[in-house]
């Protein structure tokens, strides 16, 4: 497996060996000892999956308090996937990366407690997965806009504006949340 740090610390791309014949493919998705090695190590407690169709935008989506660290994969399709540093005083506070995940490229990326996540569907649809690292908490809930300037986040979009639910259109700039994010 292969692993590598992003542009933000404690972001990663992870890249698990792959094994292929006539047959089809074979590849552990997760495996607690080898992901600890790479700093990957705290409990996982819910996984979740998510079915969208093309230009379906879900994010920017963060809790606090019960901040998760999320491990993204794409099982169908592919997305363009994002995290974002929110913790107040980080020195890459407001920074984002953005890595493509797909059912062809099986990369997962590794977003940790204390980052916002959301992705853009590039195909005809995508189903992703999501392991979590805390369990669902609406109270400390919230979402950042898509297109939050202080952010500057460069979506490949694909047809126009994106497919957004309402929550994600009633979203609030990082500028007015700002106390209720988590502390670096």
């Amino acid at each position: 497996m292969k692993v590598t740090e992003t542009s933000l610390p404690g972001v990663k791309l992870v890249e698990p060996d792959v094994f292929g014949d006539a047959r089809g493919f074979f590849f552990e998705s997760y495996h607690a000892p080898r992901y600890a090695e790479y700093g990957i190590d705290e409990p996982f407690v819910q996984d979740n999956f998510s079915r969208s169709r093309a230009a379906i935008l879900r994010g920017l989506h963060l809790q606090n308090p019960h901040m998760q660290g999320k491990l993204i994969t794409a099982l169908e399709g592919e997305v363009f996937d994002v995290a974002v540093d929110v913790r107040v005083g980080s020195p890459s506070f407001g920074k984002w990366v953005g890595e493509r995940l797909s059912a062809d490229n099986r990369r997962q990326l590794w977003v940790p407690a204390g980052f916002a996540h959301g992705f853009y569907v590039l195909s005809e649809h995508a189903l992703v997965h999501y392991k979590c690292t805390a369990v669902y908490y609406p109270e400390g809930e919230l979402s950042l806009p898509w297109n939050d300037p202080d952010i500057g986040i460069e979506w490949p979009l694909t047809a126009g504006d994106p497919v957004l639910s309402a929550k994600d259109r009633d979203a609030l700039p990082l500028a007015q949340v700002r106390d209720r994010l988590p502390k670096y």
